[in-house]
């Protein structure tokens, strides 16, 4: 038997090998990512691209609730890049989070063969997540999922079912998406749409150049089966159908929720749905396809799709099966989906919904424009586009924020990140004077005191065009209470609040010129990116950082940062 000496020199040990972080289960899991450059050929084209051990998509994580992830980040190509967990809270160690200059600067490129060990701390997520890379575009190609299974002495709160597939919506551009990024950020403009979309990294049987590109799903019939679905196209929301089936959508964001039956789903980037469906039609070939659900602007009006392919002896059809989906531009139908999410909020998944708040924020989300020396921008008006916060326009330092707030470095942040906007207007009317689309440039934060309760309401508006912005906080996961189309009101709207079974999400679609209420506790100390996950918003500006303090108690405050910490 070990001496308590001992013990007490092995567990210390072992807090400085994982740079302070022990997870709450024994179990530690690792993976190996080399970035580098990859052929890859689509839709008739063929091309050189980002990918992570070349695949594309990239590898897939899993591990079980409550482990703590080990990724060997390796960067053997000639571009910098970081990685984002998107969804895993990484409690009080942002410093694995991965959003370039916010909370890391780059694995940079210049020397080959430079990498940062990421410890990524998994928490009470349980479900599916996904990984990708926070830096300039190159999401696009770098990204896969992140399932997270329960414990092995627990079971989902529902059936098993017969098997789990991971369904990762994309998009394909014939061009290099950073190309196409440098193109429109230069011009003022907006960007190239896509030129078609991907289920698995294959685009489906509709396109040119593509039957042997398509993705299929063998299953059996009166057999279930979960789909984990990730939405990682770059600008879309998207809507999602399997032909002549029913799905049951039982979580999202890797929290489980009240049984949803629909025929088709409504999902945000960045955002992931899981899904049963029981394979109770006549034996056949149906697709499942996905196509854009688009409020505003430009967008790639094609459809990508897969095959659901029974087992058994008939005559396949001709042409599988194709589902009718809603309008492209029903904004009702993409709303409504969302508003039937409802967390599971029983005994064994509880809820905590914030009920007395200390902090009550108001944000707007808008697309502005800016005047360009002699009309030469290729926006409205021939103006640029940008987009902002609370009419701020995010300006990311060159030394990243977590770092400058760590350290004590002063002049990288200001700290006056207003709680409501500068000024009052009718938010949504249809036509708003352009002087009061200028927005500020910034690079400022909000503070948080630890434990504050925080309401935070977005606010959709029509400066330069209404449209959803997909937000997405880093960190934590929220409750979304309410939301509505409109001018929210504080004295009409709160009382309609759902403190009762709210879904408990990190990525909420804040509907085209409406508004969204969401709640969480700011109990993880660090330095937190929120943005909107379309990349040409937040391209524009549209983010901002939270800070939130340490706490008094020891397992209060933020851990030190690791020793291979990627230097600006």
């Amino acid at each position: 038997m070990l001496s308590t000496a001992k013990l007490f020199f092995l567990c210390f040990l072992g807090i400085i090998l994982l740079g302070g972080v022990t997870p709450s289960h024994a179990a530690t899991r690792r993976y190996r990512f080399v970035l580098g450059n990859s052929n890859h050929s689509r839709m008739c084209t063929n091309k050189t691209m980002l990918t992570i051990n070349g695949q594309f998509p990239g590898p897939t994580i899993y591990a079980r609730r409550g482990d703590l992830v080990i990724v060997d980040v390796i960067n053997s190509a000639d571009h910098n890049i970081t990685i984002h967990w998107h969804g895993v809270k990484m409690p009080r160690y942002p410093w694995a989070d991965g959003p370039e200059f916010v909370t890391q600067c780059p694995i940079t490129w210049a020397d080959p063969g430079t990498s940062f060990r990421q410890r990524v701390v998994l928490s009470d997520e349980e479900g599916t997540l996904w990984w990708h890379a926070h830096s300039e575009w190159y999401r696009n190609s770098v990204y896969g999922a992140f399932i997270i299974l329960p414990p092995r002495t627990e079971t989902y709160p529902f059936a098993k079912p017969h098997a789990e597939v991971p369904i990762l919506l994309g998009d394909w551009f014939h061009g290099d998406v950073q190309e196409i990024m440098e193109t429109f950020l230069a011009t003022g403009g907006d960007p190239e749409v896509s030129d078609g979309f991907l289920i698995n990294g294959q685009p489906g049987d509709l396109y040119p150049c593509s039957s042997q590109d398509t993705f299929k799903l063998r299953v059996e019939p009166g057999k279930t089966y979960m789909i984990r679905l990730v939405n990682a196209v770059m600008n879309n929301i998207m809507f999602f159908k399997i032909a002549n089936h029913n799905v049951t959508v039982v979580a999202t964001d890797a929290a489980y929720t009240k049984p949803l039956r629909s025929d088709y789903v409504a999902i945000s980037p960045g955002q992931t749905i899981d899904l049963l469906f029981v394979a109770n039609q006549p034996p056949s070939r149906y697709y499942m396809a996905a196509r854009v659900y688009s409020s505003g602007g430009d967008f790639d009006n094609t459809t990508t799709t897969g095959i659901i392919e029974y087992v058994g002896n008939y005559t396949p059809p001709a042409t599988p099966a194709l589902p009718s989906f809603p309008p492209f531009n029903s904004t009702a139908a993409s709303h409504n989906f969302t508003s039937q999410l409802r967390s599971l909020a029983n005994a064994k998944y509880p809820i905590d919904v914030p009920r007395n708040m200390s902090d009550i924020l108001f944000f707007t989300l808008s697309i502005n424009l800016r005047p360009c020396p002699n009309d030469s921008c290729a926006g409205p008006f021939a103006e640029r586009l940008m987009a902002s916060i609370n009419n701020i326009t995010l300006q990311l330092p060159k030394t990243d924020f977590l770092q400058a707030y760590y350290r004590r470095l002063s002049g990288v942040y200001t700290t006056d990140f207003p709680d409501n906007p500068g000024f009052v207007f009718n938010y949504t009317q249809t036509t708003i004077p352009r002087d009061l689309a200028r927005p500020q440039n910034g690079t400022a934060v909000n503070i948080l005191d630890f434990n504050a309760t925080v309401e935070l309401v977005f606010q959709g508006t029509n400066l330069a065009g209404g449209i959803d912005h997909p937000m997405h906080l880093h960190g934590y996961s929220f409750y979304v209470v309410g939301s509505g189309f409109g001018n929210f009101n504080r004295t009409r709207d709160p009382p309609n609040y759902n403190l009762v079974d709210p879904p408990l999400m990190e990525t909420i679609a804040v509907p085209e010129n409406g508004w969204t209420a969401i709640r969480f506790k700011a109990n993880n100390p660090g330095v937190w990116f929120m943005h909107c996950h379309f990349e040409r918003h937040v391209s524009w500006g549209m983010g901002m950082v939270f800070i939130v303090r340490d706490g008094p108690g020891a397992n209060e405050k933020m851990l030190p940062p690791p020793p291979d910490m990627p230097r600006c």
